[in-house]
């Protein structure tokens, strides 16, 4: 064995995995962005409220709003911050009993029964840990802070007044949170109290820590109060405006998806049906059985992966990144976007340099590899791969969501893109997320990975493997199930279209759809 496969092997290999499994459980203790993303298409049906009140004889119009805001939009929406509440104290409650435990092993680490001379009382593991996990009980507070400031406003339009105070009052009486809820909850409670009481200054806590129908809600009880009618047909007035925006968000996010994913579980059947029918002569069956003539072993796999894949993308990359001359934290939203861009293509590029070279001396590739075919039925297998991705994906994240429990981390650029409103920004987000990485993680996974494999597995065998490998290097435990889910359709469809086109495009479309649905729902 050479030396060079030994480093790679024993060496490389080992410090690859073990980065990746650290980061997979460090992801473990984030929040999952799920959970943050059905609040805020909660917030929209809620605004679309003041929509449903108008014209209400008209039974067509009435039936329309029905299917799309649903009947009891107000108890729906409680229900679901119920739940979300329920998720963050369970997760707040995870990490107090973590910081607890690292606590006293740091208190026996400083007294040990003999004292080590030069060695520190707690590793830098350890300290980063306790960091980490003093960062995420901060996010789980203000997150339940805020929950429970909107709970109480759900709670008190529904004519449950004494709940929503006592709401309020536990909320007051926590010692965890930042003054400002303390003084907004008073506030709230002021509002709705019998009878009510108006402190000084009410406007202000309502306008800083609520938005969306919330804050709306709040000032119309409080302008009301006040008698101020010109402040309350003006906020009246925005939440029409904003009710019918909202409505059309809706059916947006709503409408185009749920049309997709039923075209999908129709193909579904009908290839099943086909395959049965059929056999071999099936669409599903065609080219199932066929590997690709793989000139290399194993080590070329592994010497892609962990220097051109890993070893780029969690070491060099970031390296190069943190020497730029750029501010620090980047607080910049265009720079945030060209920070991710840069960093991604930089992955890409070392990647593709480091595929290029270990295969260079194979050259000529056997046929199949890489097959770029613009004649071809490419987009039809794109495109129905996208419809049939949409039923099965949905159905594995609602498995994933309750093995989960709103914990497992996601991928930054969806919480980046959802906040930001910045059109360039915007831009860059979707350039690298609807052109980049299609087209790198395809030729990676499906085009180099997958037929690799076939060299050792059965073709299902590598588009199973492939698929998890995929799912794992996007590093968030909750996301492996259905980015495995994604990754099996996605190799299906390229072993049986054998046309590097058709994933692309699949994965493309994927993108598009979650990065539009973030942006309309960013917009609120």
């Amino acid at each position: 064995m050479t030396l060079k496969r030994l480093i790679l092997i024993f060496v490389l290999t080992p410090i690859a995995v073990l980065l990746a499994v650290s980061a997979l459980f460090s992801s473990w203790q984030e929040p999952q962005f799920q959970s943050r993303l059905e609040l805020y298409q909660t917030n929209i049906a809620l605004q679309a409220q003041a929509w449903q009140s108008e014209d209400s004889g008209d039974d067509n119009l009435q039936a329309i709003r029905e299917a799309i805001l649903g009947e009891q939009p107000l108890e729906s929406a409680t229900k679901q911050y119920q739940e979300a509440r329920q998720s963050v104290q369970a997760n707040l409650d995870k990490v107090n009993n973590k910081l607890a435990q690292l606590r006293s092993q740091s208190e026996i680490t400083l007294t040990p029964p003999k004292p080590l001379p030069d060695v520190p009382p707690t590793t830098k593991t350890s300290k980063q840990g306790q960091q980490q996990l003093q960062q995420s009980l901060k996010q789980l507070q203000k997150l339940l802070a805020e929950l429970d400031l909107r709970l109480g406003i759900l709670q008190a339009q529904q004519g449950q007044s004494d709940t929503a105070l006592k709401t309020w009052s536990e909320l007051q009486q926590r010692s965890d949170i930042n003054p400002e809820f303390g003084q907004t909850a008073a506030v709230l409670s002021g509002l709705w109290s019998n009878p009510p009481r108006i402190l000084p200054n009410a406007q202000q806590p309502i306008q800083k820590n609520l938005e969306g129908w919330f804050r709306s809600t709040a000032l119309v009880q409080l302008y009301q109060l006040q008698q101020r009618q010109d402040a309350l047909s003006a906020v009246k007035a925005a939440q029409k405006e904003s009710s019918a925006q909202a409505v059309l968000k809706l059916a947006v996010i709503g409408t185009i998806p749920t049309l997709a994913a039923l075209i999908g579980l129709i193909l579904l059947i009908l290839l099943f049906a086909q395959r049965l029918l059929k056999g071999k002569a099936s669409l599903l069956a065609q080219n199932a059985d066929i590997p690709w003539s793989t000139p290399w072993d194993g080590e070329t796999v592994l010497q892609v992966f962990i220097i051109g894949f890993f070893f780029m993308g969690q070491i060099f990359v970031p390296l190069v990144i943190s020497v730029l001359p750029i501010p620090r934290p980047i607080v910049d939203v265009r720079l945030q976007a060209f920070s991710v861009l840069v960093s991604y293509l930089l992955v890409a590029f070392g990647a593709l340099s480091v595929l290029y070279f270990s295969l260079k001396r194979f050259f000529p590739l056997p046929e199949f590899w890489f097959r770029f075919r613009f004649q071809d039925n490419w987009f039809l297998w794109g495109l129905g791969g996208y419809c049939t991705a949409l039923p099965i994906v949905v159905v594995v994240s609602l498995i994933n969501q309750q093995l989960w429990q709103g914990q497992g981390g996601s991928n930054p650029l969806l919480q980046l893109a959802l906040e930001s409103q910045d059109g360039v920004a915007l831009g860059i987000f979707f350039f690298t997320a609807a052109i980049a990485a299609p087209f790198f993680e395809e030729i990676l996974f499906r085009g180099f990975l997958l037929p690799s494999l076939t060299r050792y597995l059965p073709v299902w065998g590598a588009i199973l493997i492939s698929s998890l490998l995929f799912a794992i290097a996007h590093l968030s435990l909750s996301e492996i199930l259905p980015l495995t889910a994604l990754g099996i359709v996605l190799g299906v469809v390229y072993t049986r279209s054998r046309n590097l086109l058709a994933p692309m495009l699949l994965h493309s479309l994927w993108n598009s759809g979650t990065l539009l649905s973030l942006f309309v729902l960013g917009s609120n």
